[in-house]
């Protein structure tokens, strides 16, 4: 069975790509196939420090989260509270999405905290028979920035299907192997994919916006940028830096899609990273300065107001419990693979409470 990606999101912060379960049903009785994974590490160094970073990132999720919002899918927030384990002390959140079958309809909008979904092109009877629980995903999420964890499930598809997300946030220029610590055979298996926000020739032509070119782009506020060819290597002696070690772990186990499923998620991935980072140093100067104070300020302020969208007599919302920040995702709209920008937030992104 083959079948054409017609929706995709790219998601920057921290990302997940959700596929839906219920192409399954067209592989009922297919015998599943091993138990591998693919493990992938992306690493992007960046002009700024970890601290900076921390505030950069929920700050540009937050101001591209406001002009966008989505409904009839319910969002259940089963716990968001403190967490401490083996020495690892932050937040906790665990969330169930429940998506509609409407979700495949043209003018239909997805969760606004849903990290990426994708869908297949697949027969519509496929879309209308979805087993129960095809559309039900458990996202939960570790914030103990700089370290944060978040994985993905689906009620369907139980242990065959997983995404992990872990991000080591380090002041260094992406020299650090094996950050995670993996033993030594599972390290081996990890392909590390360096990512470079001012290289052009890594951003589709479909993404590329001069005004989110660090090529092209200076810093008033800070002096940095523009970024050329070389700009690790000549970075000034005063001028801060930090690397995103983003480990990605896809296990999607069933005959047939498992190669072409996980290698196009970490496609994907790679290209949500790259976007999101590109932008956000794009966007310092509206950014640097400020506080985490400042940044809940903002959440609270953003919640409001795409509470009032969502709550609007238009759109038919199921359910609306907590707006938190996550990271912004690009929805390729069913038409003619037209880009629809559709922004999103991540738990891993939001900071300690």
């Amino acid at each position: 069975m083959d079948f054409q990606p017609i929706g995709l999101f790219l998601e920057g912060g921290t990302n997940l790509l959700i596929i839906l379960a219920g192409v399954h049903s067209q592989c009922a009785g297919a015998a599943r196939v091993t138990k591998m994974v693919l493990i992938k590490e992306y690493r992007v160094v960046l002009p700024v420090s970890v601290e900076e970073y921390q505030v950069g990132q929920l700050f540009s999720v937050a101001e591209a989260s406001k002009n966008e919002t989505g409904g009839g899918e319910g969002i259940e927030v089963l716990k968001n509270e403190p967490y401490e384990k083996d020495g690892e002390k932050g937040q906790y959140t665990h969330k169930i999405y429940h998506l509609k079958r409407q979700v495949f309809g043209t003018k239909s909008k997805v969760p606004l905290r849903v990290r990426a979904f994708v869908l297949l092109k697949v027969p519509g009877y496929v879309k209308m028979i979805a087993p129960e629980g095809a559309l039900v995903f458990h996202e939960k999420a570790w914030n103990a920035y700089p370290y944060c964890r978040t994985t993905l499930q689906n009620e369907y598809m139980k242990d065959d299907f997983m995404i992990k997300i872990e991000t080591w946030h380090k002041p260094d220029m992406g020299t650090i192997e094996n950050v995670h610590d993996l033993d030594e055979q599972t390290w081996r298996t990890v392909e590390v994919s360096p990512i470079d926000i001012a290289n052009k020739e890594e951003v589709a032509q479909g993404d590329y916006k001069p005004e989110e070119d660090p090529a092209l782009f200076h810093s008033a506020k800070t002096g940095r940028g523009p970024l050329g060819p070389e700009w690790k290597n000549e970075l000034m002696t005063d001028c801060p830096y930090m690397c995103a070690y983003k480990l990605v772990t896809v296990k999607f186990r069933w005959w047939g899609l498992q190669t072409k499923v996980e290698n196009f998620i970490h496609r994907q991935e790679k290209r949500i990273f790259t976007n999101f980072h590109r932008q956000l140093f794009c966007w310092i100067d509206r950014w640097v300065g400020l506080t985490m104070e400042d940044i809940r300020r903002m959440e609270e302020e953003t919640q409001k107001e795409l509470e009032e969208v969502m709550n609007s007599p238009t759109l038919s919302t199921i359910c609306v419990i907590q707006v938190r920040f996550e990271a912004p995702v690009l929805l390729m709209s069913n038409e003619a693979n037209q880009p629809n920008p559709v922004m999103m937030m991540s738990s891993e992104t939001r900071p300690p409470r």
